[in-house]
């Protein structure tokens, strides 16, 4: 990560993990109970930079780089595009936040980050002590009920997950155009350089494309075999959606949460898509309010 983009996370310092599969970037501040954030495509871990700083002051707060994003590696992927999978992505953040000392912990996902999050919490349920999840539904609720609207609204999930590498051949020139939507402009442009500076990294555009396949193949299948097998994330979970977003009107969304976990609260946000840099004190009012609830250590 560039200097001035460790700037924003005052009083952090910036750490790289080497897990078995991979080399994540990240950053560490504040001490109280451990919290891990997870950014969503196509950013890296300065999403947060609005909100770490004021959580450290109550939280360890671990933010990081998933892998194939930002300055985390791009690890080769495979026919089944499991490397890319939610599944290994857990599994890194699980090693990341072990190594640091933390067994167990909160985690709070937007995005691609929370379909990490509630994996970890089906796969690991020891692990997760509380979980939130910013503007989306579980990746098996959006494809199986997906219509022509979400075609169209979610017309990325699609391209990006055409084989390689038709995606990554029309994304080359300017990626960042293509893949922010709607709210994009209220991202700061310190920020919204670094996104650019990582997109523009042929090994990202790849990488990314190959965690929307894993998504439409592998992180399916697996959702669908927790399904089948009535798995259920155990730990409590707060779910945020942008008010602005595609999830309000399309989805009740909190339903649909109460179908995969025992204990779901959670409301709309005045924002688009970007929830934690459109609207960032509503934001941080509430998941300081869920995730100071009780000491996860």
């Amino acid at each position: 990560m560039l200097e001035e983009g460790l700037n924003m996370f005052e009083g952090f310092e910036q750490v790289r993990i080497e897990t078995e599969g991979a080399s994540i970037n990240a950053v560490r501040g504040g001490d109280g109970p451990p919290l891990l954030l997870l950014h969503g495509s196509p950013q890296t871990l300065l999403m947060w930079h609005l909100i770490a700083p004021k959580l450290a002051e109550e939280f360890t707060v671990v933010a990081t780089d998933l892998r194939g994003y930002g300055d985390s590696s791009k690890p080769a992927s495979d026919a089944d595009h499991a490397p890319y999978s939610k599944r290994a992505m857990a599994e890194d953040q699980i090693e990341v936040m072990s190594q640091l000392g933390f067994e167990r912990f909160a985690l709070c996902g937007h995005d691609r980050g929370g379909r990490v999050g509630y994996r970890m919490a089906l796969d690991h349920s020891g692990v997760v002590t509380k979980l939130a999840v910013l503007d989306i539904v579980p990746t098996w609720e959006a494809f199986s009920r997906a219509d022509m609207v979400f075609g169209l609204s979610y017309w990325h999930w699609f391209f990006l997950a055409q084989p390689y590498d038709l995606p990554e051949r029309l994304l080359a020139a300017e990626p960042e155009k293509a893949l922010f939507r709607g709210g994009s402009e209220a991202i700061a442009p310190e920020a919204m350089g670094e996104y650019v500076r990582a997109l523009r990294n042929p090994e990202t555009i790849h990488a990314t494309c190959e965690d929307y396949r894993a998504a439409a193949t592998i992180d399916y299948e697996h959702d669908a075999e927790d399904r089948e097998a009535g798995r259920r994330i155990s730990c409590p979970v707060l779910a945020l959606w942008g008010r602005k977003g595609f999830l309000e009107g399309h989805y009740d969304t909190l339903d649909v949460w109460r179908g995969w976990a025992d204990q779901v609260e959670g409301r709309a946000i005045d924002s688009g898509h970007y929830i934690p840099e459109e609207a960032p004190e509503e934001t941080l009012s509430e998941i300081r309010a869920f995730f100071g609830e009780g000491d996860p250590r």
